[in-house]
């Protein structure tokens, strides 16, 4: 299970530099999703199973799919919709991301018909067992990541916040 582990770190490292030096925003989040789900694989390998699922549906799932519709909404512009169709329709944009969703696939395959279940001899992590240490030694990290993702929202919001217009006063596009 050690080459598994190891091709799973990889994919999510090559697929987290590939997010961080897209340009289109879109490309970058598909390419999160993929390290994320690289991510997932590396859980069930070390015997958490049930955080590899959070992972896929919380973060891989909902909040990725959350990130991607917003992004594409904010500033809709004529222009910017006829650049995204050039993005997604030259040839090799998807290529990145699907050689390495493939290889995702491909471990996933083995996982499922390992004669152990992929797990390598380690013991899974009950979901209570998991609540238990989440919430008494890492108490203060849980609590930390809490405090880091609500400055992102907060930060989200005054980026994106638009004052009121008064009725009559052109939008911002005209």
């Amino acid at each position: 299970m050690n080459e598994v582990f190891y091709v799973s770190a990889a994919v999510a490292v090559a697929a987290t530099l590939i997010a961080i030096t897209r340009l289109n925003a879109v490309h970058a989040l598909l390419n999160l999703i993929v390290s994320l789900l690289a991510v997932a694989v590396i859980f069930y390998v070390l015997g958490a199973p049930f955080v590899a699922a959070l992972e896929v549906i919380v973060y891989a799932g909902a909040i990725m799919v959350l990130f991607v519709f917003v992004v594409m909404m904010i500033g809709l512009t004529p222009e910017s919709i006829r650049q995204e169709g050039r993005w997604f329709l030259s040839p090799g944009v998807l290529v990145g991301p699907s050689i390495l969703a493939g290889i995702l696939l491909g471990e996933l395959i083995y996982l499922v018909t390992a004669a152990d279940g992929g797990m390598g001899g380690v013991r899974p992590v009950e979901p209570g067992e998991f609540g238990l240490a989440l919430f008494g030694p890492y108490l203060l990290a849980v609590e930390l990541a809490s405090i880091i993702l609500l400055t992102g929202l907060i930060g989200a919001y005054h980026l994106g916040h638009r004052a009121p217009r008064a009725p009559g006063e052109p939008r911002e596009e005209e």
